[in-house]
């Protein structure tokens, strides 16, 4: 196990790589507070070797167990996951919440919940995870192969109705809750108050640019985000990324939400074409360092105009 220690704003975060010699996948555990902590996933695409795990997941210890923040993207890296939580803490896996929709935050439910976890997540997200299951499933077999392994999805049996509720194990208050739909619909975040730490789910992208989907709702996203700015987190576990402070965030999600929309709309404003619009947008040079850039930006402004377009008539 190999350590590095660094410094973000005023706090040092603890990296620990953790590999198992059956596994080819090395999870990084960033701890963040003594009983919180961050398993930052690749900032690349979703591949054989990285077993679909290309995003962030977290835990939380308490004295009544452990508290699973996604579950990853199916039984093979469920399995690494909970050997990496091993590596960390002898208590078992209590619960798993789920932030999101996209297959690598809730297909590894079904082998946590065999282990005897709860699964949890709010309704919005349930449904979600129901209506992309089968093409979620499909994509990530196909891609995958046997690091998918004999993966099946479950949604949380008795999902959260309300869009926010505030849950306690061990004396650890955990709030999930819906602050409006972002890359997926029905996407929520996890705070902890007591400690001032939000899971961010997919609502914050850092170090890479966030994805647009046709499913994806940009002004609701934008909602979200600065919903979740009144929240003041002290630290942020993004959804993709590294372990950042708000302003951080704030530059490289809310901004770029802020900018495509403003930008959008002032071309449509104009009776700009969608060709025109992507075409006078495509450079955004105070976003270019994000990964990815080139491939997405063009899409985001696509999607983002065919959107507002729609709701313009």
């Amino acid at each position: 196990m190999s350590k590095l220690y660094l410094h973000l704003g005023s706090w040092p975060f603890l990296f620990l790589a953790l590999t198992s010699p059956s596994l080819a996948l090395e999870l990084s555990v960033q701890k963040v507070t003594d009983n919180v902590y961050a398993l930052i996933g690749s900032t690349g695409g979703r591949t054989y070797d990285n077993y679909g795990l290309n995003n962030n997941l977290g835990f939380i210890i308490t004295p009544g167990g452990v508290v699973l923040i996604d579950s990853g993207s199916g039984t093979p890296a469920a399995r690494m996951v909970e050997k990496t939580i091993k590596g960390v803490t002898d208590k078992s896996i209590r619960w798993v919440i789920n932030t999101g929709s996209q297959d690598h935050r809730w297909l590894g439910n079904r082998y946590f919940s065999q282990k005897g976890a709860q699964i949890i997540a709010l309704a919005r997200t349930a449904e979600t995870q129901k209506s992309h299951a089968a093409e979620e499933t499909r994509y990530l077999a196909e891609r995958l192969k046997d690091h998918f392994g004999d993966t099946t999805p479950l949604t949380a049996p008795e999902p959260v109705q309300d869009d926010q509720k505030t849950l306690n194990l061990g004396g650890e208050k955990i709030a999930l809750m819906w602050l409006g739909d972002a890359h997926f619909p029905g996407d929520a975040v996890v705070w902890l108050p007591q400690q001032n730490i939000l899971f961010s789910g997919d609502l914050v992208y850092v170090d890479r640019i966030l994805g647009i989907h046709p499913w994806s709702n940009i002004l609701d996203w934008q909602k979200a985000f600065h919903k979740m700015e009144a929240l003041q987190p002290k630290t942020i576990i993004p959804g993709h990324g590294q372990v950042c402070l708000l302003e951080k965030a704030q530059q490289e999600t809310g901004a770029y939400l802020d900018w495509l929309i403003e930008n959008i709309g002032q071309a449509l404003e104009d009776w700009k074409d969608l060709d025109e619009t992507v075409d006078s947008l495509k450079n955004a040079t105070q976003f270019r360092h994000l990964r990815h850039f080139e491939s997405w930006h063009p899409t985001n402004v696509n999607r983002a105009y065919l959107q507002m377009e729609q709701l313009s008539r």
